[in-house]
């Protein structure tokens, strides 16, 4: 049967909230079920290295997240789902710089964030300095982003709309670096990755009706305490309507919310209420029992989780571990042997003897002395069998290297008025010979 490998990341910048829950958590966790399915889910804490720069609040994230995705029923078993850091898989930052090697910066430079950033300088007046303020983390951040994907060559990604753009990159990293190295010797090294887009999955609103984001200060945390959450809940913005007016569930936040957590007679029944005019205070008080049914016996396994660091610590590194053993260490290894950072007691004797034969291959350079004056000479190792008299005009030194690359020892004929005597003339027409050779040999290849 063919595995299907999903991966998801979670950067941890802050507090998990409902919009995380209902948006990212609980879906990827009902998906790490599905047979015929290997799923990665790690926590990004270099990416969040790229706009955090508190340590103690990229610690602390990290648990909290950590803790959230382990309480919400995500169950590694180090086989089919694997839970991990992403700092922990050193493969991933030497894979990050062999994908850097070949991404286009023409490409990087169209990236949405990037592009976002600099729209921002240029309205604040910073056009002279466009790039005011902005990391190469930040530049960089979508080539890492492939790298986490690639390492375990993922076959789909679950990503928001806006998150493409970082998929169809990872996929031309990969097609270039599948050209370069791989085309030549019959080989795809990495799969092309795919967006996983599930239209179904609820975008939440915040408090004041935007979607919730941290960005704009109107979470709700998935694990508030109790009371804290009723009093978030019952400070969602709602329009003037009183008690008995019939009130729109469409672009209703209180309604979405409700919504996300309930099921379809649930739904129907308070989409009933919301028409037979229910008060504000009475519908906020039913989608507090609604979220608060589900989410407090999740919030009881996270406050055990986070009272236990060291049990979450060693169950990540579980997870690295055994992801860069069975998978990411050995396609590494591949990785590094493709581009050539090779063991060198291993070389092939045929390239060796290549390499020495090209080495010995007689040479022909043009160069400068210090009075001013253009030469050239041909060499064959340390022998110099022709000697050039100067040249005021590089140009002309240059008119006669092409020459003798292009006619070998037949331009040794008119040649002699240029030449300082004492040339070894069988020598030097022998490897003036092979240097022709090998000059057509290189053009034929170029051709070809």
């Amino acid at each position: 049967m063919t595995v299907t490998r999903i991966l998801t990341g979670i950067t941890t910048s802050g507090t998990p909230h409902l919009g995380n829950y209902v948006g990212a958590i609980r879906p990827a966790v009902e998906a790490s079920r599905t047979p015929g399915t290997q799923n990665f889910y790690f926590l990004a804490d270099l990416h969040a290295l790229i706009k955090v720069q508190d340590p103690a609040k990229v610690q602390r994230s990290t648990l909290e997240i950590a803790a959230s995705w382990l309480a919400c029923g995500l169950q590694p078993d180090n086989d089919r789902v694997w839970f991990y850091r992403q700092s922990d898989i050193h493969e991933i930052p030497e894979l990050t710089w062999f994908l850097t090697c070949v991404a286009s910066k023409g490409l990087l430079n169209r990236a949405h964030a990037y592009k976002a950033a600099v729209d921002r300088n240029r309205a604040e007046g910073l056009e002279e300095q466009e790039d005011h303020g902005i990391t190469a983390g930040l530049f960089m951040y979508p080539v890492l982003m492939a790298a986490d994907i690639m390492i375990f060559n993922a076959h789909k990604v679950p990503v928001g709309r806006d998150q493409i753009q970082h998929i169809e990159m990872a996929r031309d990293f990969a097609q270039r670096f599948n050209h370069l190295y791989g085309e030549p010797v019959g080989k795809q090294y990495f799969v092309l990755p795919e967006a996983m887009i599930e239209e179904h999955v609820a975008t939440l609103p915040g408090l004041d009706g935007r979607k919730m984001s941290k960005s704009y200060d109107n979470t709700i945390p998935l694990f508030a305490p109790r009371e804290q959450l009723k009093k978030l809940i019952f400070s969602i913005v709602t329009d003037s309507r009183m008690p008995g007016e019939a009130k729109d569930t469409e672009g209703s936040a209180l309604f979405q919310l409700y919504q996300a957590f309930a099921n379809a007679e649930e739904t129907d029944a308070m989409r009933a209420a919301f028409a037979d005019g229910i008060g504000w205070g009475d519908a906020k008080q039913k989608l507090f029992d609604r979220v608060d049914a589900e989410i407090a016996p999740l919030r009881d396994r996270y406050e055990t989780l986070m009272a236990k660091p060291a049990l979450i610590e060693q169950q990540l590194l579980d997870g690295a571990r055994t992801a860069r053993e069975r998978l990411g260490t050995p396609f590494m290894r591949q990785l590094r042997e493709a581009v050539g950072l090779r063991d060198l007691s291993k070389m092939p004797a045929e390239v060796a003897a290549e390499s020495h034969k090209a080495a010995a291959t007689p040479q022909i350079k043009q160069y400068r002395e210090k009075d001013g004056k253009f030469h050239f000479k041909l060499a064959d190792g340390d022998d110099v069998l022709l000697q050039s008299i100067g040249f005021d005009n590089p140009k002309d030194a240059g008119a006669w290297v092409a020459r003798f690359k292009r006619e070998g020892a037949a331009a040794l004929a008119e040649a002699n008025a240029v030449l300082e005597p004492g040339a070894d003339a069988a020598r030097a027409s022998e490897a003036l010979d092979a240097l022709k050779r090998a000059e057509d040999a290189r053009e034929q290849a170029k051709a070809g």
